[in-house]
């Protein structure tokens, strides 16, 4: 049976006491664990829901997430994960597109949570920690799990829609149970003594594959962070000791500069794992020497359960996001999808088990993203000599000045370098003569500051000529979507 919650099954047979999910002084056993998804399953059952239905979450960071998605999972039922801070026409879009006729829904987003489902005639239920065990008193536990094939699809996840409208990347029980045994087995060593840090969003790809559901599948405990807050994750590094910290760039960013930090012991670190964008090789030395501890950087997708490379601990190169996992093949090609050279610049294109199914009712849309077994990712990339792979930027982040192409992220490197910046975005506007021109937009670190003049100079001298930013704008933050990424389509210029 290929059905991810059997993982749960099997972890809590094994070590049905250990603690499993921990919220603040909360903590749940993963006996507990299991006993609440049987009747979860069973409050679903009451409300029709059957396998191959799909059953949408609207939740933060809190345990009840978990047992709503294992519970709809011991069903056969497809969870669609949304962030809870989308809106009433977003909601409704997510649940007209996915087909979802119910909503679970966190007490404090209600409002647009259901006022979406009036939309798309889906039904709401408010998902409340002092009512939630009415829900489930008196019903009958589901003590089995439903048999699902291989290519079932357990999770539909809706990408960013940076290009046009969300589209849901379906991912099997096959896709993210390999993805799991991966992440668990061969690249964090995870095991039944390891607490791992829970901030990143279980809405997420990267937080349900490397957060949750890895660690069900090891028997670790995760310890939940809703919002993220340096003092208060450095707080729950150190009350819990957490010895696995997953996080995305801007963690690593705050918390390598964060002016507190020697007040928390952190010892108990013994890996970090960053995703979900690149991370400036500037900030991983200043978190590795501020706490001790090495930080691994990865690539992945929705699309691709999400892990494609990473960095090992004992094969790692600053700046690159690694070499492909075991049984995920990747290739640089040109535009007539021809591999490079070693070194040259191209588009980064996979196969493998943990490439997804395809876009939820989107055939055409699949058929582009995948026209011949490989998956688009978007993504330009180089290879070195020992195959580590490099992101150099987003394919349609590429900016053309004058003929010439720009990689942000290369100039964002520089901008990093720089003492006073702690945030640094680099996108280009249109330009009479050049076509593009390159702008920066940063932010700084608490008590720093520069003027615009002295960063431009400052990364002039450092790159070519066409490269470096004739416009520097200061603003307060960077906007951020929900795992911390910093939003570029999100920007807008003030002086141009």
């Amino acid at each position: 049976m290929t059905n991810l919650a059997m993982n749960l099954v099997h972890t809590a047979a094994k070590h049905g006491e250990r603690p499993a999910i921990r919220l603040g002084e909360s903590e749940l056993s993963y006996q507990q664990f299991e006993q609440a998804t049987q009747l979860v399953a069973a409050l679903l059952q009451q409300e029709g829901v059957r396998p191959g239905d799909r059953i949408a979450l609207m939740l933060p960071n809190v345990p009840h997430f978990a047992l709503l998605y294992y519970g709809a999972l011991r069903l056969g039922a497809i969870v669609v994960p949304m962030n809870p801070l989308l809106k009433e026409r977003e909601v409704a879009y997510h649940l007209s597109d996915s087909g979802a006729r119910l909503l679970f829904v966190w007490t404090g987003f209600e409002r647009e949570g259901e006022a979406g489902a009036v939309l798309a005639d889906a039904k709401t239920i408010v998902v409340e920690p002092a009512s939630w065990p009415g829900l489930l008193a008196g019903l009958a536990p589901v003590a089995e799990v439903h048999e699902t094939a291989e290519n079932a699809t357990a999770v539909i996840l809706y990408t960013s829609g940076t290009t046009g409208k969300p589209k849901g990347a379906e991912l099997t029980h096959a896709n993210i149970a390999r993805n799991v045994e991966i992440c668990a087995d061969e690249l964090i060593f995870l095991t039944e003594t390891d607490v791992l840090f829970g901030g990143l969003p279980l809405f997420h790809v990267f937080g349900q594959t490397a957060s949750l559901n890895s660690a069900v599948y090891a028997g670790s405990c995760l310890t939940l962070l809703p919002k993220f807050d340096p003092a208060a994750a450095l707080e729950i590094v150190a009350r819990d000791s957490v010895t696995v910290f997953e996080g995305v760039p801007t963690m690593f960013t705050v918390l390598a500069h964060y002016p507190e930090r020697d007040r928390f012991d952190t010892s108990s670190l013994r890996v970090c794992v960053s995703g979900g964008a690149a991370l400036p090789v500037e900030v991983l030395s200043a978190f590795e020497a501020a706490y001790e501890c090495v930080v691994l950087e990865g690539y992945g997708l929705s699309e691709t359960s999400p892990v494609v490379s990473i960095n090992r601990l004992d094969k790692r190169r600053a700046g690159s996001i690694g070499v492909p996992v075991s049984g995920v093949d990747v290739r640089i090609v040109d535009e007539a999808s021809a591999d490079v050279s070693v070194g040259e610049i191209g588009e980064l294109i996979v196969r493998g088990h943990n490439v997804m199914k395809s876009y939820w009712g989107k055939p055409e849309e699949t058929s582009q993203a995948i026209p011949d077994g490989w998956f688009r990712t978007g993504d330009l990339a180089k290879r070195d000599d020992d195959d580590f792979l490099y992101i150099v930027d987003r394919k349609k982040d590429l900016i053309i000045r004058s003929g010439y192409n720009v990689y942000p992220r290369e100039v964002e490197e520089v901008l990093y370098e720089h003492p006073a910046i702690a945030e640094a975005a680099v996108i280009a506007f249109p330009h009479a003569e050049y076509g593009d021109e390159i702008a920066a937009v940063v932010a700084f670190k608490p008590g720093s500051s520069a003027s615009p003049e002295e960063l431009r100079e400052f990364v002039k001298q450092r790159v070519a000529a066409y490269k470096y930013p004739r416009v520097v704008e200061v603003v307060e933050a960077l906007p951020k979507g929900a795992t911390g990424k910093i939003l570029k389509r999100a920007i807008t210029l003030t002086t141009v």
